[in-house]
């Protein structure tokens, strides 16, 4: 745990360092009190009562709580502090870490689980550094000191206070061996429970649509009740601390009276009123002592569960990136792809997805890949903007290996349009203008990309136009229009290289055809990769790439392919008229 407070900067180390002073100085303040209880004692007790000295030591009583009490504040304002800091630089930690993380990070890493982490497991820790933390030290210094103070007041009630300790220890280290191992059980089952509530809301159409409400309530309720009962285990086993400490405390002062009692009958007269008063600051000191245990007990019922937290939150900062980037910025060429003897398999599994995949595209083309659903097309697309990197082979872009490019570099390079459009939270023009590019992105710009992407047609009836709200997710608009914001946003950014992972499923024929128009007109410059599952928005493409089954089998124009692949010709049958392919 202590290797995430590497986040920490020399301003706040200094503060950890006063905060264990003014601990310091509070615990002194606290057990400097029966002291001056002490010396009222014998005072009250002697034959001739000076009311000025008792008035005196009261003052210095009073003058320890008030300056106890002042640490205690100064002490909690700077942890509050520290432990809010500690918070806003771990989560940022953690967000900028997965940022970075490829698919392949990601897919090890629910984002449920992820979101917990940042969140709850966090919060966790926060807790230890401000509540914790402090209980710690103080409990620590509290008890060897009032230890010390007792040390050698009396063998038999320092023996009975040693008893009492040790009765403690053995408590609190019985319920935290039983205890420890259930908190990563339950950020475990916070974790499933994260995910469940996501899923649901994410899919809440689908649920409604098959009446599957009870199936998700009871899918919900069953992880909900593993967590609760192990949340009431481990809270039934730490509320058997409480009355163990009060017995052991209450026990512990009664013992001390009763010995007590038993000194002063048999002492004589002189040594009588010195016994009381050693009685009194004795009983005072060890109550103390088990006070700093019953602080200790409730750091041990917050650590081991930071302790899990801490581990959890390593794991995500502690994942190598896959994805590393080169450091190459700047070419000549443009535009242009080349794959050389590609073959790629997904970290898990056993067979190549790709094996051996071999073409050139040159600038300014349009080429297209089909096949059959799981013969790779979206897999090898997703290679070049190195979502993941290639098993074997290489693929260049304007004539570099992808895996020597800066990351940024590459990404400015490429215009990318998933498969499923993913939409923010904002307006039209926040979702349009995204992220950074070479150029700034201009109103202008904006409104050509909307334009050019057959969106116009919906943004312009809006109440707002461009500025419009829309919602996360695009809850508020439907498929079609979401999948043309999705291509607005790549053709603001006026890439060399334009991927089209099956962006156009969701459009009509008649958007199809005029979005396509649009494209070959307005950006013959660029380069332009297409997956498709239908053969109409890809006949007229510059080549057309064939896949099945991972590999290679066919290149070419439309009727090239009609002539020389099986496969193609296969599947413009099933989907185009003879007259269709006739005519083609």
């Amino acid at each position: 745990m202590f290797r995430l407070f590497k986040c920490f900067k020399l301003k706040e180390y200094i503060l950890m360092l006063l905060v264990t002073f003014f601990v310091f100085c509070e615990v002194y303040l606290e057990l400097k009190m029966p002291d001056y209880m002490q010396q009222i004692t014998v005072l009250v007790q002697s034959d001739v009562t000076n009311i000025k000295e008792i008035i005196l030591n009261g003052t210095y009583m009073l003058l320890c709580a008030f300056g106890s009490l002042l640490f205690t504040v100064i002490v909690g304002y700077i942890i509050a502090y520290i432990s809010s800091i500690f918070s806003f630089r771990t989560r940022k930690r953690i967000f900028d870490h997965t940022l970075d993380f490829g698919l392949e990070e990601i897919k090890k890493f629910k984002a449920s689980s992820l979101i917990t982490r940042t969140t709850n497991d966090v919060t966790q820790i926060e807790m230890f550094l401000g509540m914790g933390l402090i209980l710690l030290m103080k409990s620590f210094m509290t008890a060897i000191w009032a230890i010390l103070k007792i040390l050698n007041k009396n063998m038999v009630w320092s023996i009975a206070t040693l008893i009492a300790v040790v009765i403690l220890l053995m408590v609190i280290g019985i319920i935290t061996i039983i205890v420890v191992p259930k908190f990563k059980l339950i950020q475990k089952l916070t974790d499933k429970l994260n995910g469940t509530v996501r899923e649901n809301l994410t899919g809440i159409r689908v649920v409604r649509a098959f009446n599957a409400e009870k199936y998700q309530k009871d899918k919900f309720e069953a992880i909900n009740k593993d967590l609760t009962k192990e949340q009431l285990f481990n809270q039934k086993t730490f509320s058997i601390l409480q009355p163990v400490m009060l017995l052991v405390m209450n026990g512990l002062a009664l013992v001390i009276y009763f010995i007590g009692a038993y000194l002063i009958k048999d002492a004589s007269f002189t040594m009588k009123l010195p016994l009381f008063a050693d009685m009194i600051v004795f009983s005072s000191y060890a109550l103390q002592v088990i006070i700093s245990f019953l602080m200790l007990a409730f750091v041990f019922i917050i650590l081991p569960r930071a302790e899990v937290s801490a581990k959890r939150i390593n794991e995500v900062l502690n994942t190598k990136i896959s994805i590393e980037s080169g450091n190459v910025i700047k070419v000549k060429e443009q535009g242009t792809i080349e794959f050389k003897n590609v073959s790629f398999k997904y970290p898990d599994a056993e067979e190549c997805i790709l094996n051996n995949i071999s073409f050139n595209i040159n600038k300014g083309e349009t080429v297209a890949f089909i096949g059959s659903t799981g013969s790779g097309k979206s897999t090898l697309v997703n290679l070049i903007p190195r979502f993941y990197d290639v098993t074997e082979g290489e693929i260049l872009v304007d004539g570099i290996n992808v895996k020597d490019y800066k990351l940024e570099e590459l990404y400015n390079k490429i215009g990318y349009i998933s498969q499923k459009p993913v939409i923010f939270d904002g307006t039209i023009s926040s979702n349009v203008n995204f992220g950074t590019s070479k150029k700034k992105i201009t109103k202008k710009d904006i409104e050509e990309a909307i334009k050019l992407s057959e969106a116009e047609e919906f943004v312009l009836k809006m109440d707002k136009t461009y500025n419009e709200h829309i919602a996360s997710s695009g809850s508020n608009i439907s498929g079609g229009q979401k999948q043309r914001l999705s291509i607005a946003r790549a053709l603001a950014k006026k890439s060399e290289i334009y991927i089209f992972d099956d962006s156009f499923s969701a459009l009509d024929y008649k958007t199809d055809s005029k979005l396509r128009k649009n494209l070959k007109k307005y950006m013959s410059d660029s380069t332009i990769l297409i997956v498709a599952q239908r053969i109409g928005t890809i006949m007229n493409a510059d080549k057309i790439i064939v896949l099945d089954e991972g590999k290679m089998v066919g290149m070419g124009t439309h009727k090239e392919l009609l002539k020389t692949c099986e496969v193609y010709k296969q599947i413009a049958t099933s989907q185009l008229s003879e007259e269709e392919i006739k005519n083609a």
